[in-house]
């Protein structure tokens, strides 16, 4: 294991592009652990498999659109559809293996996210295989330089729609009445339902719009890597889920700053230690976080009341 510690300007620029990349898809991603935790207290864990699975749905897309999967409209075309149709599982889900038990004890629902997460990544595999699949398409290289670093559209492009849904989610949720019901829902679901708010119509909402927006990263990853596995939801989500809890698990802004935080971490670990230890770097930092602050960066102390 060599250190690389002397670093030049090109390699800075590029290094800060990977990680706004990387910290993008994270962030969106820990947006849905986070609502989901804020709004019903469940760690779903089977979040990370609907960012694989709307990466295969926009695979299946392209595959499906011959001729036109590699143009900017087939990309369109196959970006929105899998964010829908994944919103939509997001919320199949719920109906069918959560809403039934939000009022069994935590532990219950915690091993019911577990096994969804297991059903979701076999059936993935039952259908496509083992094998990584080849995106149909890929993405423009052309772009301009910046201090001797070649900064393609694509990338751009990629940072400009992670930072559009970010700043829509929050409109979402400040600016709409279901996002006031997501926020009131998360202080209080009791006194919500007594005042007449339908609390399992908002919680579905709120899994459709994590579901979309981790979709929306398995698409944007898949159509930057190039290539698809079933199981690349397993490390995206624990690391989106680490980018939670290092922002503050249940704080919408704290996701944000957590997977870009992360991205930034990844990427000094690949650089400094090597590509293979960025992963014990990241959780390194992790358990740092939580033991000097357990809440996380922009998380608060709750009160439990009696």
């Amino acid at each position: 294991m060599g250190l690389h510690l002397s670093i030049t300007t090109d390699i800075f620029v590029q290094q800060l592009i990977n990680a706004l990349i990387v910290g993008s898809f994270y962030a969106l991603i820990a947006l849905g652990y986070t609502m989901v935790y804020g709004i019903i207290k469940l760690l779903n864990f089977a979040h990370g498999d609907l960012f694989m699975v709307g990466a295969y749905i926009g695979y299946t897309i392209l595959a499906l659109m011959t001729g036109t999967g590699g143009s900017v409209f087939g990309i369109i075309v196959a970006f929105l559809v899998a964010m829908i149709v994944t919103g939509f599982l997001g919320m199949g889900i719920e109906r069918v293996a959560y809403r039934p038990l939000l009022k069994a004890p935590r532990l219950s629902i915690l091993i019911t996210a577990v096994g969804m997460s297991l059903v979701l990544e076999n059936a993935v595999l039952a259908g496509y295989g083992a094998k990584p699949q080849i995106m149909p398409m890929t993405l423009p290289i052309t772009g301009f330089t910046v201090l001797g670093t070649k900064i393609t559209y694509a990338q751009i492009g990629i940072i400009l729609v992670s930072a559009l849904l970010m700043w829509g989610l929050q409109l979402f949720i400040h600016r709409t009445i279901y996002g006031k019901a997501m926020r009131a829902i998360a202080i209080d679901q009791t006194a919500c339902s007594l005042m007449g708010v339908n609390v399992k119509k908002v919680i579905a909402l709120t899994f459709f719009v994590g579901s979309f927006l981790a979709a929306a990263a398995g698409m944007m990853h898949a159509a930057y890597y190039g290539n698809i596995t079933f199981m690349m939801g397993f490390i995206f989500g624990l690391k989106a889920f680490t980018a939670a809890v290092i922002g503050g698990i249940g704080n919408i802004p704290g996701a944000m700053l957590g997977g870009l935080m992360l991205g930034v971490l990844e990427t000094i670990g690949t650089y400094v230690i090597g590509s293979e230890w960025k992963d014990v770097f990241a959780f390194i930092i992790l358990i740092l976080l939580l033991v000097l602050k357990p809440t996380g960066i922009l998380g608060e102390k709750v009160t439990e009341r009696m």
